[in-house]
Formats: structure tokens, sequence, C-alpha cells
């Protein structure tokens, strides 16, 4: 990669103009965009389209973590590849596609299976985890590792016409984390897919693309950005009415993970 420009540089300046613009972003939120490191774990349905526009946005470190190639069947959904990328692996074609859209962005890559103890690891120095994973055991390893390592958590899922996008920052006092929301119950990777169920390409495109404006409000919150940073609350999504509601999540006292913190 190149080397990364000034945050501000007069190039940034034109490319980010419209964020600049905006009062909850400004100057001084593009700039905490361009310094944020961002852990993408999974790059299929959500992280693809999620990708896009945290790298449109100015994100500037991204760490891609999936350990899968890519399929045709992804291509209806995962907009990030082509037919060319067939066989080839998702993290690896995640990069070629970042460097072409925009080649100041520092970007690493890794296929490493996440797993309670691959997890914590790649938390090091990251601002901002979003989990778009699609097993419950990889999802709680992530959430996991994320209040042992204080790191806040987008978790964001999707299936046939419904999509949720959740915040947890469990490692905080009064704060759910993932763990609180699903319980003890899902420690397997026994989890309903897509190919079994179906999936409306555009309902994971809506989905990702609420996950990529939450980060970007945790990531500007500290200069006052669009408000609060929405710890425990669900967003969950219904393409076919269509409609989204929301639920406030509770830190759980018995939470194995976070509750020790209650």
């Amino acid at each position: 990669m190149d080397q990364q420009p000034s945050p501000l540089s007069e190039e940034r300046l034109t490319r980010f103009a419209r964020h600049i613009v905006l009062p909850e972003i400004g100057g001084a939120g593009q700039a905490a965009l361009a310094r944020s490191h961002v852990l993408l774990v999974g790059l299929g349905g959500i992280g693809a389209p999620a990708l896009q526009y945290l790298a449109a946005a100015g994100i500037g470190r991204l760490t891609l973590v999936d350990d899968d190639v890519v399929d045709a069947s992804n291509l209806q959904r995962q907009t990030i590849y082509t037919e060319r990328d067939i066989g080839h692996g998702k993290a690896v074609a995640a990069r070629r596609w970042v460097s072409n859209f925009d080649h100041s962005l520092n970007v690493t890559i890794s296929d490493t299976r996440i797993t309670p103890e691959t997890a914590p690891g790649m938390l090091e120095g990251m601002d901002l985890v979003l989990d778009g994973t699609d097993n419950f055991a990889t999802r709680l390893a992530v959430s996991d590792a994320c209040v042992v390592e204080r790191v806040p958590l987008l978790s964001a899922a999707v299936g046939r016409f419904q999509g949720q996008v959740g915040a947890f920052a469990g490692h905080l006092v009064s704060s759910a984390c993932y763990r609180c929301f699903v319980g003890d119950a899902f420690d397997t990777d026994d989890c309903d897919t897509c190919a079994e169920d179906g999936m409306l390409g555009a309902m994971a495109g809506w989905t990702a693309s609420l996950a990529a404006m939450q980060a970007i409000r945790i990531l500007v919150a500290p200069s006052g950005g669009m408000g609060d940073a929405q710890w425990g609350k669900l967003h969950l999504l219904d393409g076919l009415k269509p409609g989204m509601r929301t639920l406030n999540i509770s830190k759980d006292p018995a939470c194995k993970a976070c509750g020790n913190l209650g």
C-alpha cells in the first residue's frame, strides 16, 4: 500500500467534501475516521458491502478477516467480488478491491479461522470490530474477546428478508455484550444458513449499510458527531414491510463474559 496522506490533505479534502460539510462530521470527524482502525470479521453478505462504505468513508486502517473462498453463489449479494474472483480467497480479493478503490487506505488481511484462542490476538490496537460472520460460535468468540480487550463491537446478521445490527460495549460497567443478548445456548457452529433459507441480496446490502453507518457514528462520537454511540441498542430490519424497530439490550449480571463488570 502507498503511504497514507495527511487526513485532511488537499486530495482528501476533495474526496470527502460531502462528509466535511455535514455539521455532524466536519473536519474533526473526518480526521477521526482517517485515524481509526476497524477490524472487519467476515467478508460475506454483511462484510462485503459494509467494506465498501467503510472504505468510502475514509476509515484509515482496515483489518479484514475471512478464511473462505469466493463461490459463484456469493455474487448475488457479496458486491465486491466478480466472476474472476471465484475460487480465490475472500480476504485477498477484498484487499485488491480496496487497493483499486482508494490506494491511500492501510489494509491488513488474515485468513485465520476465528476461535476463542485466535480472536484476542486480532484485536490489538483496534478502535472497533464489525462482525458479520454467520455462526454463533464465531460471534461469541469475537464478542468475548472484545470484552477482554475492551474494544467496542458492532454485530450484524441477515437472513431471508430480516436483518439486525447491534452495538455492544460489554467492557463498560453499564453496557451489555453480545453474549448478554444471545446467552450461552449457541456455543456451537449450528446456525441456519442462507443456502438453506435463502436471502434477498438487497437485504444484505441494507443491513450492511446500516452497520457501516453505525460504525461511523461510533468513530465520530468523541468529536460530538452523530449523537451517542447507541450501546445496547439492537436494530431489527424487516424487508417485507419494510420497516425497522429497536430493542434495548440490558447487561446480564450473570453473563459469564461481562457480568462481573456490572
